[in-house]
């Protein structure tokens, strides 16, 4: 049984095996150390990734984000610091720090400066997604890394690299660092920099790790001291990085678990044919349930109270808002509604009757001008009429026709001048009177 058992464990240390696959050392330290370093080219590059990263989070495109991530060189000092401490190489501890500490300060400057001049000001999904990191951020960081490292230090590299660099998303929360900055607002500044802050650990930690798993000679033997000293900086700074994340994730795994149990009680204990719940809110250890419709009979209130502990909610205080409160609601919304139409009624008799004054203005404009007209051509034509006016009384066109004093029509002339008035006029309605 023992010798069965030893040659199962030997067949599954020969899958996982990863010492044969080891790239050779020297290599890997050289291509390390040449990505560690920011200037010329990288950093032309860094920048021009995070103006990408920028407009992808100020457009809310996954996919610009997801190229600005491709193309971002930010990842090179960060396993850097991981293998410097893995083998003990504080030379380029040093150098990647201070080029950590250069790419950080351009990208956000960077990012800040974009998000100055950009039109769009307005905070969208995809920016913040990168203000409340997770533990499941720290878990993302060092499986990344470790896939980083695994990558770089052995042979069978696959393409491993650029989904390392999509997957911890260390342009992103830069960008939006910068656009806190850009547009003071703190909470996203110090949010998005310790997701960085996260991403950054955890990938350096997870390169340390796979250094000594894979047996890096050491560049300078170190003190027992100095190396149990620097085993409990690392403890510390790994501690220090994740506790606030699990703070966050565990208040927000305790809210999604307090939601599936509120909303499991709301609907078996609380609705019901012919009752809508409007919302359900938990208040400082009090269930707000607003309900319409067919009230919820007190005795079911009461009932539904003394069951909440079947639904982990017993520290919580129920409140159901119904009944008169609604009713009220009802009875304003009705009130609104009434006086709504009767002021749509009023505008449409106001516009009618607006519509009708205006009607008649124009008629007596028309009369007025035509009056005048008319009176000046009958003294031509007739020369014992003074004066014509001309108007629309009760509705029916009438023109009364005054003559100079001492002066006699007769009716033969006056029907050849009424008949004359109506063609002028255009209605054969028109009453004539002479005085």
């Amino acid at each position: 049984m023992n010798v069965l058992m030893r040659n199962a464990w030997q067949s599954v240390k020969r899958y996982f095996n990863l010492l044969d696959d080891r790239e050779d050392e020297q290599a890997v330290v050289d291509q390390v150390s040449a990505g560690v370093v920011f200037r010329g080219t990288n950093l032309w590059i860094l920048m021009f990734a995070i103006l990408i990263a920028s407009l992808g989070l100020n457009v809310n495109s996954t996919a610009v984000i997801i190229g600005a991530m491709l193309i971002s060189p930010l990842m090179g000092p960060i396993i850097g610091m991981g293998l410097s401490v893995g083998i003990g190489d504080y030379d380029l501890l040093r150098r990647a720090l201070k080029n950590y500490g250069v790419a950080t300060l351009i990208s956000v400057l960077t990012a800040a400066l974009y998000f100055l001049i950009s039109p769009l000001s307005e905070a969208r999904s995809e920016l913040l997604a990168r203000t409340t990191p997770t533990l499941y951020d720290v878990l993302i960081a060092f499986c990344g890394g470790a896939a980083g490292v695994l990558a770089l230090t052995t042979k069978s590299k696959g393409q491993v690299i650029p989904g390392v660099a999509i997957a911890t998303a260390l342009m992103p929360p830069l960008c939006t660092a910068g656009y806190g900055l850009a547009t003071a607002q703190w909470t996203y500044f110090f949010g998005a920099f310790y997701l960085f802050f996260i991403n950054t650990v955890f990938i350096a930690l997870s390169t340390f790790l796979g250094v000594k798993l894979l047996r890096f000679h050491s560049k300078q033997s170190l003190a027992p001291e100095v190396a149990t000293r620097g085993k409990r900086m690392v403890a510390v700074v790994v501690v220090v990085a994740m506790l606030p994340a699990a703070l966050m994730t565990v208040n927000i795994v305790r809210s999604d678990v307090v939601g599936r149990h509120v909303a499991q009680f709301v609907e078996n204990e609380l609705a019901q044919p012919g009752t809508s719940i409007l919302s359900r809110e938990v208040v400082h250890d009090t269930l707000h349930v607003v309900a319409i419709g067919r009230p919820i009979d007190d005795g079911e209130i009461v009932s539904a109270r003394s069951r909440m502990g079947h639904y982990k909610l017993g520290s919580m205080v129920l409140e159901v808002i119904q009944g008169s409160d609604n009713d009220d609601l009802a009875t304003l919304m009705q009130r609104v509604n009434t006086m709504a139409d009767g002021a749509m009624s009023e505008r449409s008799r106001l516009t009618a009757q607006v519509s009708d004054l205006e009607g008649r203005l124009s008629a007596y404009t028309a009369y007025d001008s035509l009056s005048a007209q008319t009176t000046r051509e009958a003294a031509t034509l007739f020369p014992a009429v003074e004066n014509i006016g001309m108007a629309s009384l009760s509705g029916e066109p009438t023109a009364l026709v005054r003559l100079h004093d001492g002066r006699h029509m007769a009716q033969a002339e006056r029907d050849k001048l009424a008949a004359w008035l109506r063609t002028r006029a255009g209605s054969p309605a028109l009453e004539v009177i002479f005085r």
